[in-house]
Formats: structure tokens, C-alpha cells, sequence
């Protein structure tokens, strides 16, 4: 798991050390994982913050993400691994304090429907985050299994939800965004009914 986490960091170093070259924004930069996707990125999030907040050197910064995206995310299981990979566990140490207020803002998504991974897990997650302080939310999609969201529904050629609220996430307050990208202005459009629709199921954390 330690290398898992190391691999992923050095993915994100890379990208915020080159982008630039690539036409991008530094400034700019997101970060999402989904299922053990999420869990090892949320792991190396905390994991830089607590370099950050001591004295290594780190090759890039964890208060330098826009947002990060949790898609169906759960925790390590078995007590041993929970000390260590466990963001939920990790982040309720009171000697990272520091390194804790430096985390990004987190979005969480999570179907209800979800057997692989219950959508408490994201749930609790949140709730302790938005306890010390770090800004979270959550977004839960009624009904909605471990891959709906991202593999069913497209396929099925319906309304992409989680795309679009990614969208408007991604480009709300950002005014060049939204007069140059046509998609991002057209889906925008779409959000606020879909925020309706979801009100019931959001967890306001």
C-alpha cells in the first residue's frame, strides 16, 4: 500500500511540475478517484499534508488542489491497516492538526445502492472531516449501485449526472471557463435542476 501511495504521488508531482509544458494550468489541478481509487488517493492527500506541515521537502503541494473527488470510496479494513491507510482514522490524530487544515476541498459522491462499498463510508468519512474543520461535502445519488454512475448510466445513453455536476463544480466562478467552453455553459444551465432533484439526498456536510 505504501508504494500504491508513493506511485500516486509521484503521478501528481509530474503533473504539477509539467503541466505548463502541456498548455495547462498549475493553478488549476484536480484530483479524483473512484471505489480503491478514492481511498488511495484520499490516503496520499493526507499523507502529502503531513510532509507539507513538517519539514520534507515535497515536490508539490496538497493545498494547491482545487478539489478533490471521491467517487464511491471506502476505507482499509483489518485494525492494523486502519493506523496506517485509513484517511478517516489518520486524520483524527491530534499531532497532524496542522497538516489536516491544509487538505483541499473535498466532494464525495456515493450511491445509496452501493453493496460493494455502503455509502456510510463516505458518510462517516465526511462527518469527521467537516468535525475538524476541513471543508466536504457529500452527494448522495438515491438508488444508484458501485458503477452506475460511471459506467451503467452512460451506457444507457440517459443523462449523465455525475458528469455534469462535475462540470459545473469544475468551471462555477470561473468566468473564462464558462464564455469559452460551450459544454461547460450549456451543462451549467442543467445543474440547478439537477441540485433540486438531488436536494433529499445530499448530506450537508
Amino acid at each position: 500500500m505504501s508504494d500504491v501511495i508513493e506511485d500516486v504521488s509521484q503521478g501528481i508531482s509530474f503533473v504539477f511540475n509539467n503541466i505548463a509544458e502541456y498548455g495547462g494550468d498549475p493553478n488549476r489541478i484536480y484530483l479524483m478517484g473512484q471505489s480503491a481509487g478514492a481511498h488511495i488517493a484520499a490516503c496520499t492527500l493526507v499523507e502529502q499534508a503531513i510532509k507539507e506541515a513538517g519539514v520534507e521537502r515535497v515536490s508539490w503541494s496538497v493545498s494547491r488542489i482545487k478539489v478533490y473527488f471521491g467517487l464511491s470510496g471506502g476505507i482499509m479494513e483489518g485494525e492494523e491497516s486502519l493506523q496506517r491507510f485509513s484517511p478517516e482514522v489518520i486524520v483524527q490524530d491530534p499531532k497532524i492538526k496542522d497538516a489536516v487544515s491544509l487538505l483541499p476541498h473535498l466532494t464525495l459522491f456515493h450511491g445509496t445502492a452501493d453493496y460493494s462499498i455502503p455509502s456510510d463510508a463516505s458518510k462517516s468519512f465526511a462527518e469527521v472531516l467537516e468535525r475538524l474543520g476541513v471543508k466536504v461535502e457529500t452527494v448522495l445519488y438515491k438508488g444508484k449501485t458501485h458503477t452506475d454512475l460511471f459506467v451503467q448510466d452512460p451506457m444507457r445513453g440517459g443523462k449523465d449526472q455525475l458528469v455534469e455536476l462535475l462540470i459545473f463544480i469544475i468551471h462555477e466562478n470561473d468566468r473564462d471557463a464558462l464564455a469559452t467552453d460551450a459544454v461547460a455553459c450549456r451543462r451549467r444551465r442543467l445543474v440547478p435542476e439537477l441540485l433540486l432533484k438531488l436536494a433529499r439526498n445530499v448530506s450537508p456536510f
